[in-house]
């Protein structure tokens, strides 16, 4: 894989992870193109990830750290005995949402090996589909009156929902970012607020899934991968994202998160009259064989 490629694909996670417009099904789509697909497709994707999960700590260091320590005098609570479920400050509920709204991924997990076949294959019909289901609820989400709940407001009922819909969003070309902020919407959280929660729910997700694909990899691929283009890619990612988080919180701000739903309809179209024309031309090719 060449540094552009890396650069390219680093990019394309950079701004994709957080804007609603799905990570996994433009990388899907661009190994699939470059040819660059299988085991070191993989590894490349996972160092990206991390990169992104960089992101989010710089973005929301203030709220991170501040929910940081509010779960560590949470767990010296449980131990001594004060710890009220009833009695929870807005950080604390906040911190045991999240943890709530990730319970739904366990449920999708038995599914794990179907939703990495999707992206692993040589068919693009089905991102392009994603794509088309992510516009449809970027539409939706667009039309919301927006809420008036905070992120330290949200109940188990909203946790789960949102959650669910992050476990849909595994499918590559549905917008991770995308379903939750969304779904957040649709459950009356404020703007802001929503955003903030998708990325932070996001950091326990992107951890588990890069040290769970990890198991994935051989270590034959492990010692024939060139270090200094996964260092460029991890950079470069954590750049790209930054700069796509402040945009996203701006545009969500703004009401314009129908941006990408015509984006996401336009390439979910495309993609699958691609897919359909390849579909056909393979199979003529096998009948002149």
């Amino acid at each position: 894989m060449s540094i552009i490629e890396v650069i390219l694909q680093a990019l394309i996670q950079g701004f994709t992870e957080f804007l609603p417009v799905s990570s996994s099904g433009h990388l899907s789509l661009f190994q699939h193109f470059t040819g660059n697909s299988g085991e070191t497709g993989v590894i490349m994707t996972l160092i990206l990830h991390l990169g992104t999960l960089l992101a989010v700590f710089v973005v929301f260091r203030q709220t991170i750290w501040a929910l940081i320590k509010e779960f560590l005098l949470m767990i010296k609570d449980i131990f001594t005995g004060k710890f009220k479920i009833k009695e929870l400050n807005p950080d604390r509920r906040f911190i045991i949402m999240i943890i709530a709204s990730i319970l739904p991924l366990f449920a999708f997990y038995a599914f794990k090996d179907f939703f990495t076949s999707l992206s692993a294959d040589n068919d693009i019909i089905v991102e392009g589909c994603a794509f088309i289901y992510t516009s449809i609820l970027l539409f939706f989400a667009d039309k919301c009156v927006s809420g008036h709940k905070s992120s330290g407001d949200v109940k188990f009922p909203v946790a789960f929902t949102i959650g669910i819909f992050q476990g849909i969003a595994l499918v590559p070309g549905i917008s991770r970012s995308g379903s939750t902020i969304s779904s957040a919407l649709f459950c009356g959280l404020k703007r802001d607020s929503a955003v903030e929660y998708s990325f932070i729910l996001g950091i326990p997700v992107i951890a588990a899934g890069s040290v769970l694909s990890l198991k994935d990899i051989s270590s034959e691929t492990l010692n024939q991968i060139e270090i200094f283009p996964l260092v460029i890619g991890f950079i470069v990612s954590a750049i790209a994202g930054i700069l796509a988080i402040k945009l996203i919180k701006w545009l969500v701000e703004k009401n314009r998160f129908k941006i990408f739903s015509f984006y996401t309809l336009i390439l979910g179209v495309a993609t699958i009259a691609i897919g359909v024309c390849e579909k056909i031309y393979n199979f003529r090719f096998i009948l002149e064989m």
